[in-house]
């Protein structure tokens, strides 16, 4: 039996994670398919077709460097038909001992969160009863809290269900909503980056005032990112270890700041999965971190 689910931090220890390969692209970008949240969110985000195949040997040169750091990857069956099943960050997120099913926004990519009956992933997955809430958005600082963007797939609703679920299964932290400067924004963790105790990547621009200062209260380094780094997700980082993370070749810059900082940058070529708005987070999805 695989060891107990348990997620603290963003950045513990990564000892086991899910991962899916992806599928084919199937998702219409243009015309009267086009749904209207995908509309606002390509105002904000760049979108392309993917290959593949050459994504699927991307997500292997990731997979190989997580063995080679002691992280032991499930591969989640395929869920046909989905073009973003290559993303379980959203199906689910774990907040210390409990894995939570996400409520998906998307009714297309409902088949994905089939794969989370899998006994590999270590626990039964706990329901959010209402609203909408998808794991890009859900942030775990070392501050107490839970930070849940309110971005185009998550709602107020399921905030504050995930508040309530919380104490349902007692865990003592504080939902913070994270308010947007702006529709069409597709997930938290394209803009925000939980990278060590205290310290962040940072897309200030995506915030409302009032939020950037909770931020700047909240954390004691804040590291900000352009609007051109944030929309090539360049944010979306995935740390392995306390001071070790996994960035995306071609943003050279914010590695600098990260080894700047006394955090080791590893580098893997993401440029196809990128073509949609998401990275190395989002193909990730953490089951345990000590």
């Amino acid at each position: 039996m695989p060891e107990p689910v348990h997620v603290a931090t963003e950045y513990g220890t990564l000892r086991r994670v899910a991962m899916r390969h992806a599928g084919d692209f199937t998702r219409p970008l243009t015309g009267s398919g086009r749904h209207p949240v995908l509309a606002r969110q390509q105002t904000t985000s760049s979108w392309a077709p993917y290959d593949p195949v050459t994504v699927r040997a991307q997500q292997d040169q990731l997979i190989a460097l997580l063995h080679e750091h002691g992280t032991d990857v499930i591969l989640l069956p395929p869920a046909p038909g989905c073009s973003t099943q290559h993303y379980p960050r959203d199906i689910a997120f774990a907040v210390d001992h409990v894995l939570f099913r996400a409520r998906l926004n998307s009714a297309h990519r409902l088949p994905e969160t089939d794969a989370l009956a899998d006994p590999a992933l270590g626990a039964h997955p706990v329901d959010v009863t209402s609203g909408t809430i998808e794991g890009g958005d859900v942030l775990l600082p070392d501050t107490g809290h839970v930070l849940v963007g309110l971005s185009e797939e998550t709602s107020p609703e399921g905030a504050a269900a995930l508040q309530d679920a919380l104490a349902q299964h007692g865990i003592d932290r504080e939902v913070v909503p994270v308010h947007f400067a702006t529709e069409g924004i597709v997930h938290l963790d394209d803009h925000l980056a939980v990278v060590a105790p205290g310290t962040a990547l940072i897309h200030r621009d995506a915030f409302t005032a009032d939020q950037n200062r909770w931020f700047t209260a909240h954390f004691d380094d804040l590291i900000p990112v352009t609007d051109a780094e944030a929309r090539a997700v360049q944010v979306n980082v995935l740390a392995i270890a306390p001071t070790t993370l996994v960035t995306a070749a071609g943003s050279e810059r914010i590695a600098a700041a990260l080894t700047a900082r006394g955090l080791e940058s590893l580098t893997v070529d993401y440029s196809e999965v990128t073509r949609i708005p998401g990275s190395l987070r989002c193909t990730t999805l953490p089951l345990l971190r000590t």
